[in-house]
């Protein structure tokens, strides 16, 4: 009998007399690119296609294509690439360096800078900017809080070509500014100065001396500023298109005045929360600024029918009209507006007590708002019914409707409206009910909201 014999490891296990390969499972290498194919891009296409592609890209965008390839890098970072700058985004991160180094790689392509909020960046930075960017046209540098008037002096000095600057919420800047922009940038069409508190009417004067080509005008929250400044808008800039005016509470009938005989090209006008202002401001704009497109008189507490009367009279291409809290007028008022105004589109009549279902009769009753009307205000209107809804069936273009605090208004009557207009948003709010007393002796109950310790 053949003997057979069997070697075994130490765990009683068959082994081969052969050494056991052992086998590792690598994941697959990748097949190597040639050079001449890895740059075939590169090749075929022309340095002057490639800029203008990239010339579409949006700062982040360019910023990951300049990590590529140092090719790439050198066309994604060519100042061509860089004429329009937007840092919004990035405004916790962006501080004085950064804002140098963009000037020093954009220069002379620099036409429109967005500072928004980049509270980091100082006079320095913005510095060497006015220096080296000089073509600059376009500057928003809104919440910049720590720039003063040494930034508006530089820019005055080396950026004669600037358009539209944006200092709103610059709180250190001050007529200084306004008297360098005068003098080094007569050429600037916009200019907000919202919020700068130390801006007053000796600075406005200055800068209607030299900026007479202003078309825009925002000084919203500016409270030093009065007639004695505000005038020479009128006086000065012919041109001008748009005035924001918000919160001037000094301001009186003469700014308003010497607006509509000097800025006969008007369109829009925020004169909210000037609560000086009597009907002699509407009738002038009436008479003078025929194109007025939008007005906003929130809380102008004078204005009564008559005003408006006038206004509308002449000023047929109102679009939007803001006169939430005119607590005076009627609805005489809106029978104006839907005899004389056919392209009114937003009209708000918060907290106007003397409105009634008939005045939005006769307003959703025009043909103009049945194809204009988009967006109504009737918060705190408290003759407001569900008859005002019905009158609004047949403007058909009508997007939103705000009914606060409207007391007569129905779950009922809402559901009738938007039987008829499916599409229209409804923003109200109903109350809930006060739980009623309870009968016999015990203890009065009290409503959820009532904070009372008995």
């Amino acid at each position: 009998m053949m003997d057979i014999h069997i070697h075994t490891n130490g765990f009683n296990r068959p082994t081969s007399s052969r050494p056991r390969r052992e086998v590792l499972h690598h994941q697959p290498l990748p097949t190597p690119i040639p050079a001449p194919v890895y740059n075939l891009i590169n090749q075929i296409i022309p340095r002057e296609l490639l800029l203008r592609v990239f010339s579409f890209l949006d700062v982040l965008s360019l910023c990951r294509c300049a990590s590529v390839c140092k090719y790439w890098n050198q066309v994604a970072l060519d100042g061509s690439n860089w004429q329009k700058v937007d840092l919004f985004n990035f405004q916790t991160d962006v501080k004085g360096p950064v804002v140098e180094n963009l000037s020093k790689r954009c220069g002379g392509f620099l036409k429109s800078l967005s500072l928004h909020d980049c509270q980091c960046v100082t006079d320095a930075a913005l510095e060497l900017f006015a220096q080296s960017c000089h073509n600059i046209v376009v500057l928003n540098l809104t919440g910049c809080i720590r720039i003063t008037d040494v930034t508006c002096q530089n820019l005055g000095r080396y950026c004669s070509r600037l358009l539209k600057l944006d200092l709103e919420s610059c709180l250190k800047v001050s007529d200084q500014s306004l008297s360098a922009l005068s003098i080094g940038c007569q050429h600037l069409s916009e200019l907000n100065v919202s919020w700068c508190g130390q801006i007053t009417d000796t600075g406005i004067r200055v800068l209607t001396t030299g900026c007479s080509r202003l078309t825009s005008f925002r000084a919203r929250g500016c409270h030093q500023l009065s007639d004695d400044g505000l005038k020479h808008l009128g006086h000065n800039c012919p041109g001008l298109q748009v005035a924001n005016l918000h919160g001037c509470m000094r301001v009186t009938d003469e700014t308003v005045i010497s607006l509509s005989l000097g800025c006969r090209n008007l369109q829009c006008l925020c004169l909210s929360k000037c609560p000086r202002l009597t009907d002699a401001s509407l009738v002038h704009l009436g008479q003078g600024c025929h194109d007025l497109k939008t007005l906003e008189v929130a809380g102008c507490s004078q204005f009564t029918d008559s005003g408006f009367h006038a206004l509308t009279k002449n000023c047929h291409s109102i679009e939007r009209l803001d006169l939430e809290d005119c607590v005076l007028i009627s609805n005489a008022t809106l029978s104006h507006l839907a005899l004389n105004c056919p392209h009114l589109s937003k009209l708000s009549l918060s907290h106007c007590e003397l409105i009634t279902d008939e005045g939005i009769g006769h307003l959703g009753g025009s043909v103009s708002a049945a194809e204009s009307l988009t967006f109504l205000e009737l918060d705190n209107c408290p003759l407001i019914t569900d008859a005002s809804l019905g009158h609004l069936n047949g403007c058909l273009n009508l997007q939103r409707i705000e009914l606060y605090d409207c007391q007569f208004i129905t779950h009922a009557g809402i559901h009738r409206l938007r039987t008829h207009l499916p599409n229209v948003l409804v923003h109200t709010y109903f109350a809930p009910v006060t739980p009623p007393p309870s009968v016999g002796g015990g203890r009065r109950r009290l409503c959820r909201c009532c904070c009372v310790i008995l």
